[in-house]
């Protein structure tokens, strides 16, 4: 069969195959929103690419979640919620401004057993990492899990990454867990931010750099020289 795609096809397939699992809203939003009938276009566009072959759907959500072609995701696997969550939260950041570099399930250090942040992003001129837990977990793993943050940090392995900035010095990233609980977890080496989603991120790191401003201005300087001001 010959058939040609356009470049929104070719950008719709290529964001499924980025976050693993994408609901229709989230299609008509990113995709559509700018038509007089988004929906309507929307399911036109993603039925023809589904019998094209080029992509997956499961109906066991509403509205249709779709999926890669090579996802090998159950179609009523709890992982699509996981994708799902990664997806709202790139989403709330794109309220704010499109982030850069993005990774889903980022693996930085190359081995079983390191760092797998759900997210990596570069958001406002700062990089993150992005822990999204949709569980709640004893403080104690909670540590466990920044420790290997800070094994990472201590490795230097982080300096080669491909997204470090030219001609700078190389900067590790702040982490951000994503939880409506607070662990009691810290870290001497690494910024650790607790949120209950980018709305709140911003809206504290709002409240911060008006204080700064009414103040005395102060470099905040940690995690490799990193500065983070998201206004």
């Amino acid at each position: 069969m010959s058939f040609r795609l356009s470049q929104r096809d070719k950008d719709i397939i290529g964001f499924i195959n980025q976050f693993r699992a994408v609901d229709r809203d989230s299609i008509v939003e990113l995709f559509f929103k700018q038509l007089k009938s988004p929906i309507n276009a929307c399911n036109s566009v993603m039925v023809r690419l589904y019998r094209l072959g080029l992509i997956e759907r499961t109906q066991q959500y509403s509205p249709i979640v779709y999926l890669p072609v090579d996802a090998n995701i159950k179609k009523n696997s709890q992982k699509i919620l996981h994708f799902l969550s990664i997806l709202d939260i790139y989403k709330q950041m794109c309220t704010y401004s499109a982030p850069k570099q993005v990774i889903v399930e980022d693996k930085p250090t190359g081995r079983k057993g390191g760092i797998e942040p759900d997210l990596f992003c570069i958001f406002k001129g700062s990089p993150f990492w992005i822990e999204i837990q949709r569980n709640q977990y004893s403080e104690q793993k909670m540590q466990e899990k920044i420790h290997l943050y800070e094994e990472f940090f201590f490795s230097d392995e982080w300096n080669d990454l491909h997204w470090q900035p030219e001609g700078r010095p190389p900067i590790f990233p702040s982490v951000i867990l994503i939880t409506p609980v607070r662990y009691a977890v810290s870290s001497e080496h690494i910024r650790i931010i607790q949120v209950a989603s980018i709305h709140e991120l911003m809206e504290k790191y709002k409240g911060s750099t008006t204080q700064r401003r009414e103040a005395k201005p102060v470099t905040q300087s940690s995690s490799g020289g990193i500065r983070i001001n998201l206004t």
